[in-house]
């Protein structure tokens, strides 16, 4: 009876052997035909993804010369081919987890038939007998192809005759076409070590700061000890656990005869060595470091608005080089802090740097008195202070500079003269001045203004208001142009994403109540009659769209994209085309250069930024430009020099906006007294002159005559002496408005004898004739008397009425006083 049974069991034992083994030979199916080659097509897509799937890698950012800033990855992984790896490792791994490895075709058939055995008499599966190639077809699917898939995981790592089957059959066709080095290599490259640590190079560097090949026997049994199970033998967790499965691993490779009874004893007395601290690379642009995160923040962004997803960049195993230049980025983040320290409560100091050209763009330095982190106990952020639309309140006089290039688009010159009276009310331009009274239409008020103080002539050359900075001049010159031109010449110039958002400085939102949040800045100022305070810029602004503004002024017009990337290296070291906008010529070469030597004064007696200037020594030609907003939260300073174009906004980023002081320690106060000219300018001069050092003195570019005196077009008539009525229809059909005002004169009544202005100015303009009325009254007596009107003068009507409007109340919206 007893032989008996043991023959049955015997039978049996190799009945579910051959079971077992047709089960791992072919697919597990119901029926042969369709169903079977259905089986056999998935095994062959999973082949195929095995080829082509390639495995996360580390993607490095680089500065302009090549030298690592950041890293970003979801997978800490870098590949290494076989001769890069030990051979000590290798010994490891096999001796531990296959130590017959070198003897079967990709299936251990006396393993797996041993270990079907087991679990069929246990009832439970507790015996794998997975080779390392069925191991490499696990984990591949796990950790490559289907990472970001938590069903299609858990089906690679299902424990059924048909998933072992699946793999069984999808590792003999890998040991067809790879040699056993290669599928090692393959397997140690892809395997998880812990946390985010995957492969061998990657595990190296984190547990020992070595590489694969340097490996020592105590090393590389800790790591393939590790394998099993990378959580439970973290070595940083569980020294002890980590410690005794080393020493498991030592053991195992003396039975295979990899390696001698001394020197197995020898490693297994090694402490594990691990490294202080064990740790992967920094993930992502917080890497960077304080200095440079601004500058990495923006590179990912304009990548990933140039056809690269975020996804592609933390799989990638790309080389991004960048701009960067980390002696300009020096030099920008000490001037940044020095004139305002980091410390310092709600208020932003930023600076973007971008180098001028006909071709490029290039953006060499980004930076903020902020640091770039993750602490803001530690004054860090991840806001793109120095990139982004961040600015909430505004460059204040900045935007001058697209009122005068319109101008100058239309016909002016920058030796004509404008108005810039004290104080003027806007008849057409319609805005939310909350002083001003009602214009009689919904919500609309008229747009009164006066200049920073009365020290201003009447009049003046448009050079001469770009460097003394007169409110009135500008907004005179936008109702001569109409809205829409001075609009988009800022966009055009290069405020292309700033023009962009809406006026709270992000994407328009079709579903806000109020409509300023539905619509762009563009439309906003263009629509309904304009707003006239957009040439004094109360809106979000970004830093660096204002210093590639510089940038396409300074270089002969050319509008090129701000951009951050030199190339882009794919894991295969081959070139990967970034989608960047083109180039274009946004205003005539001659134009630019008119407005660059028109904006060439600023940094001289009399210009808003000469006390900066003459405080950091500066002598360069150059042209710039400064910016105040109306409730002092924010100033702003742009300049450049053929070489380097930059802008610096100095703003609120707290919760709680205040105007801000700067007489003493800066900080925020009830009533500010910053100004463009002085910490924006400040800053500017404080690092240009470190990053111009040793570079040689260069002019500006020559102004054409046009864009001096203006052309023919724009010459007024002088009508001095001609009959009130000749002279108004001489000027109407020149295309000038005309106001007449009388003046006692002993001319013949009704002669003009004065016009202003004379000589040039935009079409629009309103000419103002003095008007002889032909009688002089005699000296007034000592005594007042009550005034008597000359003979034909009708007595004066106090009384507003109809077509005589109230003079609204005047608000003051500040400008850069001379020397500020």
């Amino acid at each position: 009876m007893r032989a008996r049974n043991g023959v049955l069991k015997l039978l049996g034992l190799c009945l579910l052997a051959g079971v077992l083994l047709s089960g791992l030979l072919f697919p597990v199916v119901g029926s042969l035909g369709l169903v079977s080659n259905r089986a056999s097509d998935t095994v062959d897509s999973i082949s195929a993804d095995l080829v082509t799937t390639d495995p996360p890698l580390v993607t490095t950012v680089t500065d302009k010369d090549g030298v690592p800033i950041a890293y970003l990855y979801d997978q800490y992984r870098v590949l290494v081919p076989p001769e890069k790896i030990a051979d000590t490792m290798k010994a490891a791994l096999v001796s531990i987890e296959d130590r017959r490895f070198y003897e079967h075709q990709g299936v251990d058939w006396k393993g797996t038939i041993r270990a079907g055995l087991t679990n069929q008499f246990s009832g439970s599966v507790t015996q794998g007998a997975s080779t390392l190639t069925q191991q490499y077809v696990k984990n591949y699917l796990v950790h490559v192809v289907a990472r970001n898939n938590l069903v299609e995981q858990q089906k690679a790592q299902e424990q059924t005759i048909a998933r072992k089957a699946r793999e069984a059959r999808i590792s003999i066709q890998l040991e067809t076409k790879l040699g056993k080095d290669e599928i090692l290599a393959r397997y140690l490259n892809v395997v998880p070590f812990g946390s985010t640590v995957y492969g061998i190079a990657a595990a190296a560097r984190a547990y020992f700061d070595t590489t694969p090949d340097r490996l020592t026997v105590a090393q590389s049994a800790m790591l393939a000890g590790m394998v099993n199970s990378p959580s439970a033998l973290n070595p940083e967790v569980y020294p002890d656990k980590a410690l005794e499965r080393r020493n498991q691993v030592i053991d195992k490779m003396v039975e295979n005869d990899k390696l001698s009874r001394d020197t197995a004893e020898a490693a297994k007395r090694e402490p594990l060595g691990l490294a202080t601290p064990v740790r992967t690379p920094p993930n992502g642009c917080v890497g960077a470091g304080p200095e440079n995160g601004f500058f990495c923040s923006y590179a990912v962004n304009y990548l990933e608005r140039n056809g690269f997803s975020l996804e592609q960049l933390k799989t990638g195993g790309y080389t991004v080089q960048t701009t960067l230049d980390r002696t300009v980025t020096g030099h920008a983040k000490q001037a940044a802090e020095a004139q305002l320290p980091k410390s310092t409560n709600g208020i932003a100091n930023t600076l973007a740097i971008v180098r001028p050209g006909k071709e490029r763009h290039e953006v060499v330095a980004l930076v903020a008195n902020r640091d770039y982190g993750l602490k803001a106990d530690q004054f860090q952020t991840q806001f793109d202070l120095p990139s982004g639309v961040e600015n909430k309140f505004g460059a204040g006089s900045v935007y001058k500079v697209f009122t005068a290039a319109a101008a100058l688009e239309k016909g002016m010159g920058i030796e004509n003269t404008i108005a810039t009276p004290g104080s003027h009310v806007s008849r057409v331009f319609k805005g939310g001045a909350k002083n001003c009274p009602s214009t009689g239409e919904p919500d609309t008020r008229w747009y009164c203004l006066s200049n920073e103080n009365n020290s201003y002539p009447a009049q003046m050359s448009l050079q001469t208001a770009l460097q003394t900075s007169p409110n009135t001049g500008f907004v005179i010159l936008e109702e001569q142009l109409g809205m829409d031109p001075v609009v988009d010449m800022a966009s055009r110039l290069g405020m292309r994403d700033t023009m962009a958002t809406n006026l709270a400085g992000v994407r328009p939102d079709p579903r806000a109540k109020n409509r300023e949040l539905r619509v762009s800045q563009a439309e906003f100022y263009k629509s309904n009659g304009g707003n006239a305070s957009f040439t004094l810029s109360p809106a979000p602004v970004s830093t660096l769209e204002l210093a590639n503004v510089a940038a396409t002024i300074m270089s002969g017009g050319v509008w090129c994209p701000p951009s951050p990337i030199v190339k882009v290296l794919d894991r295969n070291g081959e070139q990967v085309p970034v989608n960047e906008a083109p180039c274009e010529q946004v205003v005539a070469e001659p134009l630019a250069n008119g407005l660059a030597t028109g904006m060439s004064k600023d940094d001289q007696g009399g210009g808003t930024a000469a006390r900066a200037a003459q405080q950091f020594g500066w002598k360069r030609p150059m042209m710039g430009k400064t910016g105040t907003t109306e409730e002092y939260k924010s100033a702003a300073f742009i300049g450049a020099t053929p070489d380097y174009a930059g802008a610096v906004q100095t703003f609120n980023d707290g919760p709680n906006p205040s105007p801000i002081c700067v007489n003493g320690t800066p900080r925020l106060c009830g009533r500010g007294d910053i100004y463009g000219g002085t910490i924006p300018a400040r800053t500017w001069f404080d690092a240009m002159t470190d990053v111009h050092a040793g570079l040689p003195v260069r002019g500006l570019p020559p102004v054409e005559e046009r864009y001096l005196k203006g052309g023919s077009e724009i010459r007024i008539p002088d009508v001095v002496g001609r009959n009130v009525n000749d002279a108004t229809r001489a000027l109407e059909e020149a295309g000038y408005q005309v106001s007449v005002q009388n003046r006692n004169s002993e001319q013949p009544k009704g002669r003009v004898v004065g016009q202003t202005p004379r000589g040039s100015a935009l079409r629009g303009t309103v000419v103002t004739l003095l008007v002889s009325t032909g009688y002089v009254p005699p000296p007034q007596p000592v005594e007042p008397t009550t005034a008597v009107p000359p003979p034909g003068q009708p007595e004066p009507d106090p009384r507003p009425g109809p077509g005589r409007p109230t003079e609204p109340p005047q608000i003051t919206i500040p400008v850069e006083p001379p020397g500020r």
